[in-house]
């Protein structure tokens, strides 16, 4: 009975045992599924793989932070967002629209000033010119324009030569800008009235009692009187409308004074010399067989080559100035603006 009793809780206990080593009956892998609670590993990829997305988004938003910057333009001194294709394309339509417009412009002020002057050079006889033929027509109407032109200029010769020194110099400009480069119908409308204005204004009456005082001046009908007199236009006379011309077109551009007197001393011999290469020639015919009241007529056809030069000289100069000017601020503004060391 003692053997019976120390061998039965050692039975008891070897049967335990057993059941504790005894291998599970479940997988592994259903216990890992059924696990809610992660690990530390799974932990410390997950907090890896967003740390590398934050870094992925930031790079691409600094990116695209350059790219804009990049894309600042400075227009006048001042940024502004340009987006290239899109601004590009509209500046380009507004511009061909401004071509466009201006080209009209300018085609029906030359259509109208021409359909007026030559409707007054052909309806000069329109009362009865209906029953001629073309040959009357060519033969008569040059000589009948030629005799209103001498009325208008007996009635009021000061107004008559006004408007035919406006018309020459509006045209004399006109022909300048084509020289230069511009297209027929981009000229400069402001430019060309501008001188016109000009010519209008004095060059017409102050030209008419010029004439008359070189005729007081010199009364004499000696051989040398019209040497002196082409000597007199070509040095008093050139000099003091030469000067006129210039400051006239610099006040009327609204220039200050330092620089229109800046710009007549650059050009006055340049335009005096000029001058000497074309009128003592053109003088010849005006001192030596033009009378006195047709003097500006044949003047004013000659002036339109010299204002021609006249105004290529006088635009030139402005527009000189006026790049130097603009291109010292900008260098003024990028010294300003560039970092000190």
């Amino acid at each position: 009975m003692a053997t019976l009793n120390i061998t039965a809780p050692h039975n008891l206990t070897t049967s335990f045992n057993t059941q504790l080593h005894r291998p599970s009956s479940v997988p592994v892998f259903l216990s890992a599924r059924t696990s809610s609670k992660p690990g530390p590993f799974k932990k410390w990829v997950v907090s890896t793989r967003r740390k590398r997305r934050f870094s992925v988004g930031s790079v691409t938003e600094d990116r695209e932070v350059v790219a804009e910057q990049e894309s600042r333009v400075l227009v006048n001194g001042s940024e502004e967002f340009v987006g290239l294709q899109s601004s590009s394309g509209g500046n380009g339509d507004g511009d061909d629209l401004d071509k466009l417009t201006s080209r009209a412009i300018n085609a029906l002020i030359v259509l109208g000033f021409g359909t007026f002057a030559v409707s007054k050079l052909l309806t000069i006889d329109h009362d009865y010119w209906h029953g001629w033929t073309l040959y009357e027509i060519v033969k008569y109407v040059p000589e009948h324009n030629w005799i209103a032109y001498e009325q208008a200029l007996n009635a009021n010769p000061v107004l008559a030569k006004m408007v035919i020194s406006g018309v020459v110099y509006t045209l004399g400009d006109w022909i300048a800008q084509c020289y230069e480069g511009k297209p027929l119908l981009e000229f400069d409308r402001t430019r060309m009235f501008r001188s016109g204005l000009v010519g209008f204004s004095l060059h017409g009456s102050l030209s008419h009692y010029y004439y008359q005082f070189c005729e007081a001046l010199f009364p004499l009908e000696d051989w040398w009187v019209v040497p002196a007199k082409i000597a007199f236009d070509q040095t008093v006379w050139a000099a003091i409308w030469n000067s006129i011309y210039f400051v006239a077109l610099g006040l009327l551009r609204f220039e200050s004074p330092n620089k229109i007197f800046d710009e007549l001393k650059a050009t006055f011999r340049p335009m005096l010399t000029a001058g000497w290469k074309l009128w003592p020639f053109a003088h010849l015919v005006t001192y030596g067989l033009i009378p006195l009241e047709q003097r500006l007529l044949w003047v004013d056809c000659v002036e339109l080559i010299w204002v021609t030069i006249l105004s290529t000289y006088s635009n030139e100069k402005s527009e000189a100035t006026i790049l130097e000017v603009s291109s010292g601020a900008d260098s003024t503004s990028s010294s300003s603006n560039s970092p000190e060391d």
